[in-house]
């Protein structure tokens, strides 16, 4: 049986997929007993189910992180597969409570789709992958290349404006999955394919012979990724956002997975006090009980853990912390303060 540490009521003033006056998303999430988290198709690393069916991932982790916050139970969530195309229209009818899903933050997305980006949990940019025995070293090189391409992502459009200001032609194979650009690429159906560089280092890992294929060098594009709530909800999307922010504040703090019940006893740290609930009742601010935060740091570990343990340099999709380090190690990831 399933934990509710829910401790508050919410009047219901916003719109919770377009009905005035319904209840909040939180509401419907604790009736309902469980989070349900849009996610990927199956990208390996960040959301796809494991040999027992089991969903696993860097993504997958932040919506465990929730759900152990609201529920002390890390496992209370479902996972539903999106795909480029439908994964707007999942999150606007509220089929989805939160999306989690290599989901690049833009204008259009923002204000015109009317979702709030809880923050930044990967900053990434588009890249290119080819078969390593076709010679090519430089995305400069793919003068009339045919190029795998998810349809209905930012790819598409950051791939037309690549080819078109460096002067060279393509010919699009357009895809509705990541899974089937696979396939088209392995199958020689095209010489390239395109998409975040993130998810190349993941296809290539689940290749039989990884080596066999070369990301080129050039990153076209920024893509912010991050996880994604609708327009309407401010107390939701503020849970949602300050998870994230307890993540990352949790690595700069030096809060891990291994220490965070004996620091949630107390410390001399005032900030870590305030994010584990010692002091501060910033648990009641959101509508969830003081320790909300510890939990979800119990249950997959800081940003840092949570992105060794699944897509890290050490994992088999081997990629390193980047731009995602701390800004403190020279990156641009640190969190909003806890006071």
């Amino acid at each position: 049986m399933k934990k509710t540490v829910f401790v508050g009521t919410f009047a219901a003033t916003a719109l919770v997929a377009g009905l005035a006056n319904a209840q909040s998303t939180l509401e419907q999430v604790i009736d309902r007993g469980e989070l349900i988290c849009g996610s990927n198709t199956g990208q390996v690393g960040f959301g796809a189910p494991d040999a027992d069916g089991v969903w696993q991932g860097f993504d997958v982790g932040f919506c465990r992180a929730v759900a152990a916050a609201i529920f002390d139970d890390p496992m209370a969530v479902s996972f539903v597969p999106l795909t480029s195309q439908t994964r707007f229209s999942a999150l606007a009818s509220g089929e989805v409570d939160v999306l989690s899903r290599n989901t690049t933050w833009t204008f259009v997305r923002d204000v015109d789709l009317q979702f709030n980006f809880a923050g930044i949990n990967y900053y990434d940019g588009q890249g290119f992958m080819v078969k390593s025995d076709l010679g090519v070293g430089s995305a400069m090189e793919l003068d009339g290349a045919t190029v795998c391409i998810e349809t209905g992502t930012t790819t598409e459009l950051n791939l037309a404006d690549f080819f078109r200001v460096n002067g060279m032609s393509y010919e699009p194979v357009p895809v509705d999955t990541a899974a089937e650009a696979q396939q088209q690429y392995l199958a020689g159906a095209c010489d390239v394919y395109t998409t975040d560089v993130s998810a190349l280092a993941s296809s290539r890992a689940s290749f039989a012979t990884p080596s066999d294929h070369t990301i080129l060098p050039e990153v076209v594009s920024k893509e912010p990724l991050g996880p994604a709530v609708r327009h309407g909800d401010d107390n939701w999307y503020d849970i949602i956002k300050w998870t994230l922010m307890a993540l990352v504040a949790a690595e700069e703090l030096g809060v891990t997975s291994e220490n965070v019940a004996e620091l949630a006893e107390g410390s001399d740290v005032p900030e870590i006090n305030r994010l584990l609930g010692v002091e501060g009742g910033f648990g009641a601010m959101l509508g969830l009980d003081n320790e909300w935060a510890a939990r979800a740091i119990a249950a997959v570990g800081n940003y840092g853990e949570l992105f060794a343990n699944t897509i890290g340099d050490n994992s088999p999709i081997g990629l390193e912390r980047g731009m995602n380090a701390l800004f403190a190690d020279g990156g641009m990831m640190y969190a909003m303060p806890f006071r």
